[in-house]
Protein backbone atom coordinates (compact mmCIF):
# COMPACT_ATOMS: atom_id res chain seq x y z
CA UNK A 1 0.00 0.00 0.00
CA UNK A 2 1.30 3.40 -0.51
CA UNK A 3 0.99 6.47 1.11
CA UNK A 4 -0.85 9.20 0.27
CA UNK A 5 0.84 11.67 -1.87
CA UNK A 6 1.55 14.91 0.50
CA UNK A 7 0.16 18.24 -1.23
CA UNK A 8 2.96 20.18 -2.38
CA UNK A 9 0.76 23.46 -2.64
CA UNK A 10 -2.18 23.75 -1.54
CA UNK A 11 -5.15 25.96 -3.79
CA UNK A 12 -5.99 29.86 -2.49
CA UNK A 13 -8.27 30.16 0.26
CA UNK A 14 -11.11 32.24 -1.53
CA UNK A 15 -14.53 30.11 -1.69
CA UNK A 16 -14.68 28.34 -4.81
CA UNK A 17 -17.90 29.56 -5.78
CA UNK A 18 -16.76 33.19 -5.37
CA UNK A 19 -14.96 32.21 -8.01
CA UNK A 20 -12.35 34.75 -10.38
CA UNK A 21 -13.00 34.71 -13.70
CA UNK A 22 -9.67 34.39 -15.19
CA UNK A 23 -9.26 30.83 -13.33
CA UNK A 24 -10.44 27.01 -14.59
CA UNK A 25 -11.72 25.01 -11.80
CA UNK A 26 -11.48 21.16 -13.16
CA UNK A 27 -13.21 18.41 -10.53
CA UNK A 28 -11.43 15.13 -10.33
CA UNK A 29 -7.77 14.63 -10.75
CA UNK A 30 -7.47 11.66 -12.97
CA UNK A 31 -6.06 10.61 -16.65
CA UNK A 32 -9.02 13.41 -17.78
CA UNK A 33 -8.87 15.95 -15.42
CA UNK A 34 -4.90 15.87 -15.05
CA UNK A 35 -4.76 16.39 -18.94
CA UNK A 36 -7.19 19.21 -19.55
CA UNK A 37 -5.22 21.05 -16.23
CA UNK A 38 -1.60 20.77 -18.27
CA UNK A 39 -3.15 21.79 -21.71
CA UNK A 40 -4.52 24.89 -20.01
CA UNK A 41 -2.31 25.84 -17.78
CA UNK A 42 0.42 25.75 -20.61
CA UNK A 43 -2.03 28.27 -22.25
CA UNK A 44 -1.25 30.51 -20.11
CA UNK A 45 -4.49 30.09 -17.56
CA UNK A 46 -4.69 29.60 -13.58
CA UNK A 47 -6.22 26.35 -13.21
CA UNK A 48 -7.30 24.46 -9.71
CA UNK A 49 -7.76 21.02 -9.68
CA UNK A 50 -10.54 19.72 -7.01
CA UNK A 51 -9.28 16.52 -5.79
CA UNK A 52 -11.19 14.37 -3.11
CA UNK A 53 -8.89 11.82 -2.51
CA UNK A 54 -7.00 11.03 -0.16
CA UNK A 55 -9.64 13.30 1.90
CA UNK A 56 -12.29 11.22 0.59
CA UNK A 57 -11.47 7.89 -0.16
CA UNK A 58 -12.69 5.21 -2.89
CA UNK A 59 -13.06 0.98 -2.79
CA UNK A 60 -10.24 1.63 -6.18
CA UNK A 61 -8.11 4.08 -5.23
CA UNK A 62 -5.12 2.75 -3.17
CA UNK A 63 -3.30 6.81 -2.96
CA UNK A 64 -3.86 10.47 -3.28
CA UNK A 65 -1.88 10.72 -6.33
CA UNK A 66 -3.23 12.37 -9.56
CA UNK A 67 -3.98 10.47 -12.66
CA UNK A 68 -3.78 7.32 -10.66
CA UNK A 69 -4.24 3.53 -12.95
CA UNK A 70 -6.93 1.80 -10.76
CA UNK A 71 -7.47 -1.14 -13.18
CA UNK A 72 -5.24 -2.10 -16.06
CA UNK A 73 -1.97 -0.69 -16.68
CA UNK A 74 -2.14 -0.79 -20.41
CA UNK A 75 -2.60 2.11 -22.56
CA UNK A 76 -3.38 -0.32 -25.23
CA UNK A 77 -1.95 -0.80 -29.05
CA UNK A 78 1.07 1.67 -29.51
CA UNK A 79 0.29 1.57 -33.52
CA UNK A 80 -0.92 4.35 -35.19
CA UNK A 81 -0.80 3.00 -38.56
CA UNK A 82 -3.03 0.21 -37.97
CA UNK A 83 -4.56 0.91 -34.39
CA UNK A 84 -7.21 3.38 -33.71
CA UNK A 85 -6.05 3.85 -29.94
CA UNK A 86 -2.60 3.79 -31.57
CA UNK A 87 -3.55 6.86 -33.48
CA UNK A 88 -4.57 8.73 -30.36
CA UNK A 89 -1.43 8.53 -28.97
CA UNK A 90 0.17 9.74 -31.62
CA UNK A 91 -2.65 12.51 -31.77
CA UNK A 92 -2.05 13.42 -28.04
CA UNK A 93 1.72 12.96 -28.55
CA UNK A 94 1.68 15.66 -31.00
CA UNK A 95 -0.18 17.79 -28.66
CA UNK A 96 2.43 18.04 -26.00
CA UNK A 97 -0.21 15.82 -23.78
CA UNK A 98 1.23 15.25 -20.36
CA UNK A 99 -0.38 11.97 -20.06
CA UNK A 100 1.16 9.99 -22.96
CA UNK A 101 4.85 12.06 -22.17
CA UNK A 102 4.97 10.05 -18.88
CA UNK A 103 3.50 6.87 -20.17
CA UNK A 104 6.22 6.91 -22.56
CA UNK A 105 8.80 7.91 -19.63
CA UNK A 106 7.89 5.09 -17.31
CA UNK A 107 7.19 1.86 -20.34
CA UNK A 108 7.14 -1.62 -19.58
CA UNK A 109 7.89 -3.94 -22.13
CA UNK A 110 4.07 -5.22 -23.54
CA UNK A 111 4.74 -6.51 -27.53
CA UNK A 112 2.91 -3.84 -29.67
CA UNK A 113 0.88 -2.30 -26.37
CA UNK A 114 1.77 0.34 -24.39
CA UNK A 115 2.04 -0.84 -20.40
CA UNK A 116 3.43 1.89 -18.05
CA UNK A 117 4.60 1.16 -14.38
CA UNK A 118 1.66 2.18 -12.19
CA UNK A 119 3.00 3.53 -9.94
CA UNK A 120 5.69 6.13 -10.94
CA UNK A 121 3.73 6.81 -13.52
CA UNK A 122 0.83 8.60 -11.27
CA UNK A 123 3.73 9.77 -8.80
CA UNK A 124 5.58 11.73 -11.94
CA UNK A 125 2.10 12.87 -13.14
CA UNK A 126 1.66 14.43 -10.00
CA UNK A 127 4.86 16.08 -9.67
CA UNK A 128 4.72 17.77 -12.90
CA UNK A 129 1.14 19.18 -11.99
CA UNK A 130 2.22 20.31 -9.04
CA UNK A 131 5.34 21.75 -10.29
CA UNK A 132 3.81 24.13 -12.70
CA UNK A 133 3.24 27.42 -11.68
CA UNK A 134 -0.13 28.04 -13.07
CA UNK A 135 -1.52 24.89 -11.20
CA UNK A 136 -2.91 24.29 -7.64
CA UNK A 137 -4.93 21.56 -6.10
CA UNK A 138 -7.64 21.98 -3.61
CA UNK A 139 -8.68 18.50 -1.47
CA UNK A 140 -12.07 19.16 -0.92
CA UNK A 141 -14.85 17.07 -2.36
CA UNK A 142 -17.26 19.46 -5.12
CA UNK A 143 -20.97 18.17 -3.83
CA UNK A 144 -22.79 21.01 -6.06
CA UNK A 145 -22.71 22.20 -9.61
CA UNK A 146 -21.72 25.69 -9.77
CA UNK A 147 -23.51 28.36 -11.20
CA UNK A 148 -20.36 30.68 -11.84
CA UNK A 149 -16.85 30.59 -13.39
CA UNK A 150 -15.61 28.28 -15.66
CA UNK A 151 -15.85 24.57 -14.74
CA UNK A 152 -14.51 21.16 -16.08
CA UNK A 153 -16.12 18.17 -14.83
CA UNK A 154 -13.85 15.38 -14.89
CA UNK A 155 -14.63 12.97 -12.33
CA UNK A 156 -14.70 9.40 -14.08
CA UNK A 157 -16.47 6.11 -13.29
CA UNK A 158 -16.16 6.76 -9.52
CA UNK A 159 -18.10 9.72 -9.41
CA UNK A 160 -19.25 10.56 -5.53
CA UNK A 161 -22.69 10.20 -4.68
CA UNK A 162 -23.24 13.63 -3.98
CA UNK A 163 -21.51 15.36 -6.68
CA UNK A 164 -23.85 12.37 -9.01
CA UNK A 165 -26.85 13.55 -7.99
CA UNK A 166 -26.42 17.24 -8.51
CA UNK A 167 -25.44 15.99 -12.17
CA UNK A 168 -28.57 14.11 -12.80
CA UNK A 169 -30.87 16.79 -10.67
CA UNK A 170 -29.67 19.34 -13.35
CA UNK A 171 -29.79 16.96 -16.17
CA UNK A 172 -33.53 15.73 -15.12
CA UNK A 173 -32.30 12.27 -16.71
CA UNK A 174 -32.15 8.80 -14.95
CA UNK A 175 -28.14 8.30 -13.92
CA UNK A 176 -26.46 5.96 -16.83
CA UNK A 177 -24.52 3.55 -15.11
CA UNK A 178 -22.41 0.28 -15.94
CA UNK A 179 -20.46 -2.19 -13.90
CA UNK A 180 -16.04 -1.70 -14.52
CA UNK A 181 -14.53 -4.99 -13.30
CA UNK A 182 -10.97 -5.02 -11.88
CA UNK A 183 -8.76 -7.62 -12.79
CA UNK A 184 -6.51 -9.45 -10.68
CA UNK A 185 -2.70 -8.99 -9.98
CA UNK A 186 -0.42 -11.81 -9.71
CA UNK A 187 3.41 -12.05 -7.88
CA UNK A 188 5.48 -13.04 -10.54
CA UNK A 189 7.61 -15.69 -8.55
CA UNK A 190 4.60 -17.43 -7.40
CA UNK A 191 4.26 -18.51 -11.66
CA UNK A 192 5.75 -22.07 -12.40
CA UNK A 193 7.42 -21.46 -15.27
CA UNK A 194 7.77 -24.74 -15.63
CA UNK A 195 4.42 -24.83 -17.49
CA UNK A 196 4.17 -21.22 -18.07
CA UNK A 197 6.64 -19.60 -20.78
CA UNK A 198 7.33 -15.90 -22.34
CA UNK A 199 6.28 -15.16 -25.54
CA UNK A 200 4.18 -11.91 -27.29
CA UNK A 201 1.04 -13.43 -29.66
CA UNK A 202 2.71 -14.12 -33.05
CA UNK A 203 6.03 -12.66 -31.64
CA UNK A 204 5.05 -8.84 -31.91
CA UNK A 205 8.04 -6.37 -30.88
CA UNK A 206 11.00 -4.86 -32.26
CA UNK A 207 13.20 -6.11 -29.36
CA UNK A 208 13.55 -9.74 -27.43
CA UNK A 209 12.29 -8.03 -24.35
CA UNK A 210 8.86 -6.81 -26.65
CA UNK A 211 8.89 -10.34 -28.22
CA UNK A 212 8.81 -11.62 -25.00
CA UNK A 213 6.73 -9.53 -22.69
CA UNK A 214 3.51 -11.86 -21.87
CA UNK A 215 3.39 -15.37 -19.75
CA UNK A 216 1.36 -17.72 -21.14
CA UNK A 217 -0.38 -20.69 -19.22
CA UNK A 218 -1.74 -23.54 -21.55
CA UNK A 219 -4.78 -25.43 -21.19
CA UNK A 220 -5.91 -28.81 -22.70
CA UNK A 221 -9.77 -29.22 -23.32
CA UNK A 222 -10.16 -31.04 -20.11
CA UNK A 223 -8.92 -27.81 -18.15
CA UNK A 224 -10.58 -25.59 -20.00
CA UNK A 225 -14.00 -27.33 -19.70
CA UNK A 226 -13.08 -27.42 -16.04
CA UNK A 227 -12.17 -23.95 -15.41
CA UNK A 228 -15.64 -22.93 -17.41
CA UNK A 229 -17.54 -25.27 -14.79
CA UNK A 230 -15.54 -23.64 -11.93
CA UNK A 231 -16.31 -20.04 -13.20
CA UNK A 232 -19.89 -20.64 -14.25
CA UNK A 233 -20.30 -22.05 -10.39
CA UNK A 234 -17.96 -19.62 -8.34
CA UNK A 235 -20.02 -17.15 -6.41
CA UNK A 236 -20.73 -13.76 -7.16
CA UNK A 237 -20.87 -10.27 -6.14
CA UNK A 238 -24.21 -9.22 -5.45
CA UNK A 239 -25.53 -5.67 -7.17
CA UNK A 240 -26.62 -3.54 -4.65
CA UNK A 241 -30.86 -2.28 -4.62
CA UNK A 242 -31.49 -0.27 -7.51
CA UNK A 243 -28.50 -1.46 -9.46
CA UNK A 244 -28.54 -2.90 -13.02
CA UNK A 245 -25.64 -4.90 -14.68
CA UNK A 246 -25.57 -3.26 -17.83
CA UNK A 247 -21.56 -3.99 -18.57
CA UNK A 248 -19.68 -2.04 -21.51
CA UNK A 249 -18.60 -4.76 -24.06
CA UNK A 250 -15.02 -4.28 -24.19
CA UNK A 251 -14.57 -4.64 -19.99
CA UNK A 252 -17.13 -7.65 -19.60
CA UNK A 253 -16.18 -9.90 -16.48
CA UNK A 254 -15.00 -13.45 -17.91
CA UNK A 255 -18.05 -15.15 -15.74
CA UNK A 256 -20.15 -12.84 -17.78
CA UNK A 257 -18.76 -13.61 -21.23
CA UNK A 258 -18.40 -17.62 -19.56
CA UNK A 259 -22.36 -17.33 -18.95
CA UNK A 260 -22.57 -15.92 -22.96
CA UNK A 261 -21.46 -19.53 -24.27
CA UNK A 262 -18.53 -21.84 -23.11
CA UNK A 263 -16.49 -20.91 -26.25
CA UNK A 264 -16.72 -17.06 -25.75
CA UNK A 265 -13.68 -17.39 -23.42
CA UNK A 266 -11.44 -19.54 -26.32
CA UNK A 267 -12.85 -16.33 -28.65
CA UNK A 268 -11.81 -14.10 -26.72
CA UNK A 269 -8.60 -13.52 -23.74
CA UNK A 270 -7.83 -16.99 -23.81
CA UNK A 271 -7.53 -17.35 -27.30
CA UNK A 272 -4.43 -19.70 -28.48
CA UNK A 273 -3.28 -18.44 -31.76
CA UNK A 274 0.03 -16.86 -32.82
CA UNK A 275 1.67 -19.09 -29.37
CA UNK A 276 3.70 -21.74 -29.59
CA UNK A 277 4.25 -23.39 -26.01
CA UNK A 278 8.21 -23.29 -25.36
CA UNK A 279 8.13 -26.13 -23.47
CA UNK A 280 6.40 -28.78 -25.46
CA UNK A 281 6.22 -27.09 -29.16
CA UNK A 282 4.68 -29.38 -30.65
CA UNK A 283 1.30 -29.35 -28.70
CA UNK A 284 -1.32 -26.67 -29.56
CA UNK A 285 -2.91 -25.39 -26.43
CA UNK A 286 -6.72 -25.26 -26.54
CA UNK A 287 -6.86 -22.01 -24.55
CA UNK A 288 -4.35 -19.48 -23.24
CA UNK A 289 -4.14 -17.29 -20.15
CA UNK A 290 -1.66 -14.13 -20.72
CA UNK A 291 -0.74 -12.37 -18.03
CA UNK A 292 1.01 -8.95 -18.78
CA UNK A 293 4.04 -7.15 -16.60
CA UNK A 294 2.40 -4.63 -14.49
CA UNK A 295 6.15 -3.03 -12.92
CA UNK A 296 9.09 -2.07 -13.92
CA UNK A 297 10.81 -4.76 -11.49
CA UNK A 298 8.94 -7.66 -13.29
CA UNK A 299 7.64 -8.24 -10.26
CA UNK A 300 3.73 -8.33 -11.09
CA UNK A 301 1.86 -9.73 -13.89
CA UNK A 302 -1.86 -8.95 -14.19
CA UNK A 303 -4.34 -11.68 -15.94
CA UNK A 304 -5.17 -10.29 -19.34
CA UNK A 305 -8.81 -9.19 -19.57
CA UNK A 306 -10.10 -11.37 -16.29
CA UNK A 307 -11.87 -8.50 -14.77
CA UNK A 308 -14.21 -10.30 -12.24
CA UNK A 309 -16.72 -9.68 -9.85
CA UNK A 310 -16.29 -13.24 -8.46
CA UNK A 311 -16.07 -13.02 -4.31
CA UNK A 312 -12.21 -13.06 -3.61
CA UNK A 313 -12.22 -16.67 -1.87
CA UNK A 314 -13.55 -18.11 -5.21
CA UNK A 315 -11.08 -16.40 -7.09
CA UNK A 316 -8.27 -17.85 -5.38
CA UNK A 317 -9.82 -21.35 -5.87
CA UNK A 318 -10.78 -20.33 -9.77
CA UNK A 319 -7.41 -18.86 -10.97
CA UNK A 320 -5.36 -21.13 -9.20
CA UNK A 321 -7.16 -23.54 -11.66
CA UNK A 322 -4.85 -22.29 -14.56
CA UNK A 323 -1.77 -24.39 -15.31
CA UNK A 324 0.99 -22.16 -14.03
CA UNK A 325 -0.84 -20.43 -11.26
CA UNK A 326 -1.77 -23.45 -8.98
CA UNK A 327 0.60 -22.08 -6.23
CA UNK A 328 0.03 -17.72 -7.17
CA UNK A 329 0.03 -15.52 -4.51
CA UNK A 330 -2.02 -12.47 -5.34
CA UNK A 331 -0.89 -8.94 -4.82
CA UNK A 332 -4.74 -7.68 -5.64
CA UNK A 333 -7.50 -9.67 -6.52
CA UNK A 334 -10.10 -8.90 -9.35
CA UNK A 335 -13.18 -6.38 -7.97
CA UNK A 336 -16.28 -4.80 -9.26
CA UNK A 337 -17.98 -0.77 -9.28
CA UNK A 338 -20.43 0.63 -10.49
CA UNK A 339 -19.40 3.71 -13.41
CA UNK A 340 -21.68 6.45 -14.08
CA UNK A 341 -21.76 8.35 -17.05
CA UNK A 342 -24.14 11.14 -18.77
CA UNK A 343 -25.97 10.66 -21.91
CA UNK A 344 -23.74 13.07 -23.89
CA UNK A 345 -25.45 13.31 -27.21
CA UNK A 346 -28.35 15.14 -25.43
CA UNK A 347 -26.54 16.87 -22.90
CA UNK A 348 -23.58 18.38 -23.82
CA UNK A 349 -22.92 20.95 -26.98
CA UNK A 350 -20.16 20.42 -29.66
CA UNK A 351 -17.24 21.95 -27.77
CA UNK A 352 -18.33 19.30 -24.46
CA UNK A 353 -20.56 22.25 -22.62
CA UNK A 354 -23.17 21.42 -20.57
CA UNK A 355 -26.34 23.35 -22.92
CA UNK A 356 -28.23 23.97 -19.89
CA UNK A 357 -24.97 25.21 -17.67
CA UNK A 358 -22.42 26.47 -20.90
CA UNK A 359 -20.44 27.33 -17.77
CA UNK A 360 -19.72 24.13 -17.38
CA UNK A 361 -17.84 21.03 -19.09
CA UNK A 362 -17.96 17.43 -19.02
CA UNK A 363 -14.39 15.45 -19.78
CA UNK A 364 -13.37 11.68 -19.83
CA UNK A 365 -15.55 8.43 -18.62
CA UNK A 366 -18.11 10.78 -17.83
CA UNK A 367 -18.57 11.53 -21.07
CA UNK A 368 -19.31 8.03 -22.12
CA UNK A 369 -16.27 7.34 -23.54
CA UNK A 370 -14.06 3.96 -22.49
CA UNK A 371 -10.24 4.11 -21.37
CA UNK A 372 -7.69 5.91 -19.85
CA UNK A 373 -6.08 6.97 -23.09
CA UNK A 374 -9.81 8.42 -24.55
CA UNK A 375 -10.40 9.76 -21.41
CA UNK A 376 -7.01 11.47 -21.24
CA UNK A 377 -7.88 12.63 -25.04
CA UNK A 378 -11.07 14.05 -23.94
CA UNK A 379 -9.81 16.15 -20.84
CA UNK A 380 -6.76 17.39 -23.96
CA UNK A 381 -9.97 18.82 -25.58
CA UNK A 382 -11.93 19.63 -22.84
CA UNK A 383 -8.76 21.94 -21.89
CA UNK A 384 -7.51 23.64 -24.82
CA UNK A 385 -11.51 24.59 -25.15
CA UNK A 386 -11.56 26.12 -21.93
CA UNK A 387 -8.53 27.75 -22.74
CA UNK A 388 -9.42 28.99 -26.01
CA UNK A 389 -12.70 30.47 -24.29
CA UNK A 390 -11.10 32.56 -21.60
CA UNK A 391 -8.21 34.17 -23.68
CA UNK A 392 -11.94 35.08 -26.40
CA UNK A 393 -11.10 33.03 -29.13
CA UNK A 394 -13.24 30.07 -29.00
CA UNK A 395 -11.82 26.69 -30.59
CA UNK A 396 -14.02 25.12 -33.88
CA UNK A 397 -13.92 21.23 -32.64
CA UNK A 398 -11.09 18.97 -34.79
CA UNK A 399 -12.18 17.42 -37.84
CA UNK A 400 -14.12 14.32 -37.20
CA UNK A 401 -11.42 12.05 -39.24
CA UNK A 402 -8.82 12.41 -36.63
CA UNK A 403 -9.22 10.21 -33.47
CA UNK A 404 -9.98 13.20 -31.31
CA UNK A 405 -13.10 14.58 -33.47
CA UNK A 406 -14.43 11.09 -34.00
CA UNK A 407 -14.44 10.74 -30.06
CA UNK A 408 -16.03 13.95 -29.46
CA UNK A 409 -18.02 14.17 -32.59
CA UNK A 410 -19.82 10.24 -31.46
CA UNK A 411 -20.42 11.71 -27.57
CA UNK A 412 -21.83 15.29 -28.74
CA UNK A 413 -24.24 13.96 -31.28
CA UNK A 414 -22.63 11.22 -33.38
CA UNK A 415 -24.04 8.58 -31.06
CA UNK A 416 -27.45 7.48 -31.27
CA UNK A 417 -28.65 8.94 -27.91
CA UNK A 418 -31.37 6.23 -27.16
CA UNK A 419 -28.61 3.64 -27.03
CA UNK A 420 -26.00 5.55 -25.78
CA UNK A 421 -23.08 3.63 -24.44
CA UNK A 422 -19.24 4.42 -23.93
CA UNK A 423 -17.04 3.76 -26.25
CA UNK A 424 -13.45 3.62 -26.94
CA UNK A 425 -11.98 4.79 -30.06
CA UNK A 426 -12.01 2.77 -33.08
CA UNK A 427 -12.51 3.04 -37.10
CA UNK A 428 -15.79 2.45 -37.15
CA UNK A 429 -16.33 6.47 -36.09
CA UNK A 430 -14.24 7.73 -38.49
CA UNK A 431 -15.75 8.54 -41.94
CA UNK A 432 -14.62 6.75 -44.68
CA UNK A 433 -11.45 7.27 -47.19
CA UNK A 434 -13.55 7.31 -50.68
CA UNK A 435 -11.86 4.70 -52.74
CA UNK A 436 -10.50 2.02 -50.65
CA UNK A 437 -11.78 -1.69 -50.83
CA UNK A 438 -14.05 -2.87 -47.49
CA UNK A 439 -13.69 -6.08 -45.67
CA UNK A 440 -10.87 -7.79 -44.10
CA UNK A 441 -8.54 -8.11 -47.32
CA UNK A 442 -8.60 -4.39 -47.57
CA UNK A 443 -8.84 -3.53 -43.81
CA UNK A 444 -4.85 -2.62 -43.73
CA UNK A 445 -4.93 0.02 -46.47
CA UNK A 446 -8.01 1.09 -45.04
CA UNK A 447 -6.63 1.70 -41.87
CA UNK A 448 -3.31 3.29 -43.01
CA UNK A 449 -5.58 5.60 -45.10
CA UNK A 450 -7.89 6.33 -42.22
CA UNK A 451 -4.50 7.21 -40.36
CA UNK A 452 -2.24 9.19 -42.98
CA UNK A 453 -5.23 11.30 -43.72
CA UNK A 454 -6.01 11.79 -39.69
CA UNK A 455 -2.18 12.64 -39.02
CA UNK A 456 -2.06 15.53 -41.62
CA UNK A 457 -5.62 16.58 -40.10
CA UNK A 458 -4.54 16.74 -36.82
CA UNK A 459 -1.18 18.71 -37.56
CA UNK A 460 -3.09 21.25 -39.04
CA UNK A 461 -5.82 21.74 -36.53
CA UNK A 462 -3.36 22.04 -33.86
CA UNK A 463 -1.59 24.68 -36.12
CA UNK A 464 -4.52 27.03 -36.40
CA UNK A 465 -4.75 26.03 -32.42
CA UNK A 466 -1.06 27.35 -31.09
Amino acid sequence: MLSHHPPLRRAPAWPIWQDMSETLHIVGGGMAGSEAAWQAANAGVRVVIHEMRPKVETFAHRTGNLAEMVCSNSFRSDDSEQNAVGLLHWEMRAANGLIMATADAHRLPAGGALAVDRDPFSEAVTARLMAHPNISVSYEEVTELPDQGHWIIATGPLTSSALGQAIQAETGADALAFFDAIAPIVYAESVNMDVAWMQSRYDKGETEEERTAYLNCPMDKPQYEAFIDALLAADKTEFHEGETAGYFDGCLPIEVMAERGRETLRHGPMKPVGLTNAHKPEEKAYAVVQLRRDNALGTLFNIVGFQTKMKYGAQTDVFRMIPGLENASFARLGGIHRNTFINSPTLLDGNMRLKSRPNIRFAGQITGVEGYVESAAMGLLAGRMAAAELAGQPLTPPPGTTAMGALITHITGGAEAKTFQPMNVNFGLFPPVDGLRGGRRGRKDRYKAYTDRAKEEWQAWLATTD
